[in-house]
């Protein structure tokens, strides 16, 4: 009751402030009118932000028929594929596959938004970038096949001094008939071509105080292809890893020094390399048994029973290992946690053992191809097994990311 009361209180009190704003601005109001109407009339010229700009007829009329002409080509492999039941449709990737390469063989530039995919038809796309940036006029197209089937365009314009992005969306409805999502235009506040083949750039957004929450404009377009042989390591050796959650790619570690390595937190992430599935904590609510722990990590990395027990979480009473699920009081998010990592180049070693060169590719408000470059030993065996051998981070690059942040920290 004392706890109502309160809240009554401050209800009411709130109330009384409000009431008394507005009979302040209502005593301000007449007196403001002249100058309002003249801040009224700046506003009206004010320079142009960059977002939500008016659309030629032209261009939408063009964008729409082009995306909807595409969409009734792909129209059979949509209806085709297996959607599962959940009302949120997910492709496999064999469909976004064949729904690629059929754009692809109308000679346009497609990409997917599966991780690592290669850009069809880029040259184009990489033609246009590098006369831009000698300053000369061009447009180019570029599709994207999304996970649910739908297609975006992206239209990308530069006048000589500006970039512009065309961008739209279509999308399948109940009847599995193309339709038309959304369609905007903005300018581009600054954009790049790397060396690495990645197009950088950021759009103009709302900004405070206009809205109270960041709106991030960053995006990476990965232009130029890689190998088959890298997007097969990508895939098999760092992406179930990342850059959260554990340290195994964010920090120095080899076979000598194996203390500063998150076995806690990296058991999950291993967990799901080995059977494709999350791990389930339900399963072991008092903690990991021993022996599935510790094979599981010995299995990945070149280290003995005594030695996870020494540097892990490890109740010796119980026989288990502690796990704890993410949450806002073991881990405070970063951008940089957000990267994804790229093998970029392989060097097969004498001893058997290979290195992968591997970026952190972040697009989150960083937008950078690189925010760490690092070095990932590894060593497979003919079944096809590997064990992580040793990562080191180049160039002093852990000086310029956030300090690892262990989710359990009673012995680190």
């Amino acid at each position: 009751m004392k706890g109502d009361v309160y809240n009554m209180k401050q209800v009411k009190c709130f109330i009384i402030c409000i009431l008394m704003c507005s009979m302040i601005f209502c005593s301000c109001n007449r007196e403001e009118t002249a100058e309002s109407i003249e801040q009224e009339e700046v506003v009206e010229f004010e320079p142009e932000k960059g977002y939500d700009l008016p659309i030629p007829d032209q261009d939408r009329a063009e964008a729409e028929q082009d995306s909807c002409r595409l969409m009734t080509l792909l129209t059979d492999i949509y209806k085709n594929a297996d959607k599962g039941n959940s009302s949120n449709v997910v492709l496999g990737s064999n469909t976004i596959k064949k729904m690629t390469m059929k754009i692809k063989e109308q000679g346009y530039s497609v990409i997917s938004s599966e991780t690592y995919s290669n850009m069809e038809n880029y040259k184009e796309v990489e033609s246009f970038l590098i006369n831009a940036e000698s300053g000369k006029e061009g447009s180019v197209v570029i599709y994207e096949v999304h996970s649910d089937g739908g297609i975006g365009r992206e239209k990308y314009v530069y006048d000589g001094e500006d970039m512009f992005l065309l961008a739209s969306n279509a999308a399948w409805d109940d009847e599995n008939k193309p339709c038309m999502a959304f369609i905007s235009y903005t300018r581009l506040k600054e954009w790049r071509y790397s060396d690495k083949g990645w197009f950088c750039y950021e759009l103009c957004v709302p900004e405070y105080p206009e809205v109270t929450e960041m709106v991030d404009g960053s995006c990476l377009i990965r232009i130029k292809p890689m190998s088959r042989r890298k997007r097969r390591l990508s895939k098999q050796c760092v992406q179930g890893l990342g850059y959260s959650g554990n340290n195994l790619l964010c920090s120095n570690w080899d076979e000598n020094h194996l203390e500063k390595i998150d076995y806690n937190g990296l058991y999950e992430y291993l967990y799901w390399m080995k059977y494709k599935k999350q791990y389930n904590s339900k399963k072991y609510p008092d903690g990991i048994p021993k022996d599935k722990f510790e094979n599981l990590i010995m299995e990945y990395l070149p280290v003995t029973s005594e030695v996870i027990q020494k540097y892990a979480f490890y109740d010796k009473k119980k026989g288990t290992y502690l796990w704890q699920r993410l949450g806002c009081f073991n881990y405070a998010p970063t951008f940089f946690g957000t990267s994804m990592p790229e093998v970029t180049k392989i060097k097969d070693n004498p001893d058997g053992t290979i290195t992968l060169t591997v970026d952190a590719v972040c697009e989150m408000v960083l937008c950078d191809e690189a925010v760490i470059t690092h070095e990932l030993t590894v060593r497979f065996a003919e079944d096809g097994r590997f064990q992580y051998l040793g990562n080191k981070i180049l160039n002093g690059g852990i000086k310029d990311i956030p300090e690892y942040q262990y989710r359990i920290v009673d012995k680190k």
